[in-house]
């Protein structure tokens, strides 16, 4: 027998569970439905019930995902970096409205709900020195401030950004930021850093 499924109760249910974005296979596994079932639930309810993020990823509309909830899911595997995570630090006086993030993945870009979600891909060598933090009430996975400076410094490496002049740096662990930069396997990147230091 086909279970039949309520907005109300999938709406409390995915509330409950903290489900604030979730894939169809997601949705799936909790409701004990079958694929096609769930995606057709999901379609059929696009309009009143759920906000389509990108293709097989959805959220609640009453209970939307925070920017970095969506920063991590939305190109997995990846955590934010780069300017946006060194602004948050103060190691750059700038204001930055990009989500920035590292990946393993190719180089992307996405917009969703008028907010940019930029991936850099770095190596998977360097793909460390992230922790989970809390922003906006929800935990997020984010650059280590020492490591967000190493991954940014590796793109002026590549001079693929231009280097910041009003870095803040007094508050880095410099043996860290050596450490992390050595994962790149550059030695340019490493005198570069020297300098910035």
């Amino acid at each position: 027998m086909k279970r039949k499924l309520k907005s109300i109760d999938v709406q409390n249910i995915l509330k409950e569970k903290g489900m604030r974005l979730f894939s169809p296979v997601e949705f799936q596994r909790i409701f004990s439905v079958s694929l096609t079932a769930a995606q057709e639930f999901i379609k059929g309810h696009s309009q009143d019930l759920f906000v389509k993020v990108r293709n097989g990823l959805y959220s609640l509309r009453i209970d939307p995902p925070t920017d970095g909830m969506i920063a991590n899911r939305l190109y997995a595997p990846s955590y934010i970096s780069f300017e946006y995570a060194m602004a948050r630090y103060g190691l750059i006086p700038e204001s930055v409205y990009t989500m920035t993030s590292a990946t393993t993945k190719i180089t992307r870009e996405f917009t969703v709900n008028h907010i940019s979600f930029a991936y850099a891909h770095i190596k998977k060598q360097a793909y460390r020195g992230y922790r989970a933090e809390k922003i906006d009430g929800v935990t997020v996975l984010i650059a280590e401030p020492e490591k967000a400076f190493v991954d940014y410094h590796y793109f002026v490496d590549l001079k693929l950004r231009k280097l910041n002049d009003r870095l803040d740096t007094r508050r880095l662990n410099k043996k860290t930021v050596m450490g992390y930069a050595a994962l790149y396997n550059r030695s340019s990147l490493l005198k570069l850093i020297r300098e910035v230091l």
